[in-house]
Order: structure tokens, then sequence, then C-alpha cells
């Protein structure tokens, strides 16, 4: 299986910013953000384009990932690292396009659709929403820490997304997610360098806690 890229995925959403989006990416990656999710599903197809190129030479330049929401097409021709497809039947058809190298993943909304994931050949599922959302308000019901751990049995990375507030992100990682997903709280930050240095540092001391408690 592919290795993810960080325990923290950024996910964009210019609409939420300060600034345009790729100077908010900027700061995350300076930040120390090493994996960045491509949403804006509702921008044109060239506009997308131009940003994803933009996003792409970032990434490449702070060593970072950059994955590409639900469009194969686009990821294979700005040489993303992956998808995150909407859609089980996506996953076959993105590991065939993209190659076993590629990082595809699913958005799933239940531990059974980590499940189908899992079989369809996922590297891993973001599973939302945990927490109720601001940046989603009404997306749900949340699903609680309890759905972690079941969608965790199913052998690959899950990461939790949904109002995954900094206070939130130990709890997440001791009910077994593999890391998180971030968008609003790092999309709205005043420094959204400073926003993800927190969380990966709050990640990492999570990860750290649990070790020392297994061993």
């Amino acid at each position: 299986m592919t290795a993810l890229f960080s325990p923290l995925l950024v996910v964009t959403d210019r609409h939420q910013g300060q600034r345009p989006l790729a100077e908010t990416v900027a700061q995350a990656l300076e930040g120390g953000a090493r994996w960045i999710w491509l949403r804006e599903r509702d921008l044109a197809r060239a506009e997308r384009r131009s940003l994803g190129r933009r996003l792409r030479e970032l990434t490449v330049q702070a060593g970072a990932g950059l994955s590409v929401g639900d469009d194969i097409a686009l990821a294979e021709e700005i040489g993303a690292d992956g998808v995150q497809m909407r859609t089980i039947d996506g996953i076959g058809a993105a590991r065939a396009k993209l190659g076993d190298d590629a990082l595809i993943g699913l958005s799933a909304h239940s531990p059974d659709e980590v499940r189908q994931a899992a079989r369809a050949g996922a590297d891993y599922a973001t599973l939302s929403p945990v927490f109720p959302s601001d940046s989603k308000p009404g997306h749900g019901p949340a699903l609680g820490l309890e759905a972690i751990g079941a969608a965790a049995a199913h052998g690959i990375a899950v990461l939790a997304l949904g109002g995954v507030a900094l206070r939130r992100v130990a709890r997440c990682r001791a009910a077994g997610a593999a890391g998180i997903a971030v968008m609003g709280p790092i999309m709205r930050a005043r420094s959204p360098a400073r926003c993800v240095a927190a969380i990966l540092h709050e990640a990492t001391a999570a990860a750290d806690r649990q070790r020392l408690t297994e061993s």
C-alpha cells in the first residue's frame, strides 16, 4: 500500500479563505503541511486545471503530495500523486488509469463504505462527518468517535474529517484514525502556517502518547 504523506490532509475551500487559495496553500505548506486535497468542484474546468497546476508547483517545491478530488483525468494531466473519489466504482477506474503508485482514497460516510473501499483497492478513506462541522452545517448526522474504530478495522488508513478542531485531534487518533483531514480551521485561519503547525504538533504528540500506552 502506498504510504500516506502526512497525518494531516489539508482540504481546500477557496470560499472560506481570507486570501487567494494558492496563497493559503503556500502558507499551509510553510507550516509543515505535506498533503493537500484540491476540491473546488464548482470551478470551471479551465480554472480548476490552472489552479491544480499552481498547487502542483507549490507541493513539488515543498516535497508534499497533492490529491485531486474526483477527477482522474485532471490528476493525470497535472501529475498529481492521487485522487480522492466520491464513489466506490471510481476507485477501480482510478487505479487502472493512474497505476499502482497512485494514492487513491474514498470520501466515506460510514464504516461500511470504508469496508467497500478496502475491498475495491483504496489506500485510505476519509470518514465524515465525525463531529458537526462549521464548514458543512447540516451535513450529517455526526458519526462520533466509535465509527473511527469500526472503520479502521477494515485494514486501510482512515482519516477523520468533519469538525476536527485542534482539541479533538488527540481523541481521533486515540480512536484509531491514521490521521485527520481539516478544511475550515486552516482555510479561515489568520495564519494558516501557525494553524497547521499546531495541528501537526498535536497529531504527533497524540501518536507518541498512543505508542507509549501500547508499549
